[in-house]
């Protein structure tokens, strides 16, 4: 540091006084430390077999001849498993009847089937590999 000027004149007793003013100017950088991994995913396809059992109705109608005359048109009715609806035709008499032409007999039928597909199911697998000695050593 300079010392304090002497004054020039004795009857001049001002002192003159330097200001200083100290700059800081921050920068980053990147820097390459050599540290890091390398992960590596691979996904593969596997086949698997899916077998499941289905279920299906279907329905056997017959149609049974009856030729029955009746007061009044009958509801469709059960006999066990069957459904029978009967099939009205109106004629003509003197009177207006009902008679029964046929009736219809619907039994449900179940029947089973196997199912089989092939579908593709994912498989992942990861491995992960240090840059250098210097990379972290408890990665599995």
């Amino acid at each position: 540091m300079e010392s304090t000027p002497e004054p020039k004149h004795a009857a001049d007793q001002t002192v003159a006084v330097p200001i200083l003013r100290e700059e800081v100017a921050i920068t980053t950088r990147v820097v390459d430390t050599g540290r890091g991994v390398r992960v590596t995913k691979n996904v593969t396809e596997e086949s698997a077999e899916v077998r499941e059992r289905l279920w299906h109705e279907e329905v056997d109608v017959q149609r049974v001849a009856v030729d029955r005359v009746v007061a009044e048109a009958p509801p469709s009715r059960y006999e066990g498993d069957v459904l029978v609806v009967p099939v009205l035709e109106e004629i003509l008499v003197i009177e207006k009847r009902y008679r029964i032409k046929e009736e219809l007999r619907i039994t449900r039928v179940r029947k089973e089937q196997e199912y089989r597909e092939t579908v593709p199911l994912r498989v992942e697998d990861v491995q992960i590999e240090a840059f250098d000695d210097n990379a972290r050593n408890d990665i599995p």
